[in-house]
């Protein structure tokens, strides 16, 4: 089924989910237990990819299906891949991890003569839907998150954000990491604000960077891959919704210092959309 189509379906389901940050969680029945052969287990990818998607700003339609269709794209057998949604630091409304799940890989092609035939073809069964049904539930909480995002928050700590999900990602065994975030990354918080004058201030990236080191705002994301959509995006509720290339210049500058002082790496900066794959 095509990312859009897909899309488009999950967009009439609704539901929530509330639960906390975990160490080891897996949202997606594993097919070597459900076929009983575990003792033919094949090691995973290797591979996390992380997406963050920020509630304090609603993302345009186009923004969210192209987010998709890179999710889509990129997942692949083996992977494990963790779904967060953070908002203001209000009661129930800061970082959740919505959907954690790692998917099988397939049984190495000189141990499946090994395998007991009804087994090894329930085994095959499973694997050939588990992709579905894991689009299928990241999908509903996907989307549900995104139409959960609001303009009225008081703040967006986004940095914040990015650290406690780094925090979560470093029990994870995973060799290769890629974050994925959606979100203007228009910091507001007690910290800085990219805000001046109820419009987006012209940053000083290098000031910015500073006010981060004091306050312990750099992350540890491990040499990950780090991706972006949405960024600069402004709500109804600032003024001026032009924004200079010299504004969006400087946004990515002091986004790109941060994330290589937090240990990672800036692969994309998508003003607003993300024009590349994820990799």
């Amino acid at each position: 089924m095509k990312a859009q189509k897909l899309l488009f379906l999950l967009l009439g389901l609704a539901g929530w989910s509330t639960m906390v940050l975990a160490a080891e969680r897996n949202d997606l029945p594993s097919c070597y237990g459900q076929a009983k052969v575990e003792a033919y287990k094949a090691p995973v990818s290797g591979r996390l990819l992380s997406i963050i998607i920020d509630q304090t700003v609603p993302m345009p339609e186009d923004v969210q299906r192209a987010a998709w269709g890179n999710i889509e794209r990129f997942v692949q057998p083996g992977d494990q891949v963790r779904l967060y949604s953070f908002s203001a630091f209000v009661p129930g409304e800061y970082v959740r991890l919505l959907y954690s799940a790692t998917l099988d890989a397939p049984i190495a092609q000189a141990q499946r003569d090994d395998v007991n035939m009804t087994r090894l073809r329930a085994f095959d069964a499973c694997l050939a839907k588990q992709k579905t049904v894991f689009m299928g539930g990241l999908g509903k909480q996907f989307v549900t998150a995104l139409r959960a995002a609001r303009e009225d928050l008081p703040k967006s700590e986004i940095m914040s954000a990015i650290r406690e999900v780094a925090e979560d990602q470093a029990k994870a065994t995973s060799t290769d990491r890629v974050v994925f975030m959606i979100s203007d990354m228009l910091e507001h918080s007690d910290y800085t604000s990219f805000y001046a004058a109820n419009r987006i201030k012209d940053l000083h990236p290098a000031e910015e960077l500073a006010k981060a080191q004091k306050n312990n705002l750099f992350a540890h994301l491990n040499g990950a891959r780090f991706y972006i959509a949405g960024a600069g995006l402004v709500t109804d509720a600032v003024k001026h919704d032009y924004r200079s290339g010299k504004t969006m210049d400087a946004l990515e500058q002091f986004w790109r210092g941060y994330i290589e002082n937090s240990h990672g790496e800036l692969a994309e900066f998508g003003k607003p959309m993300l024009n590349v794959d994820l990799k």
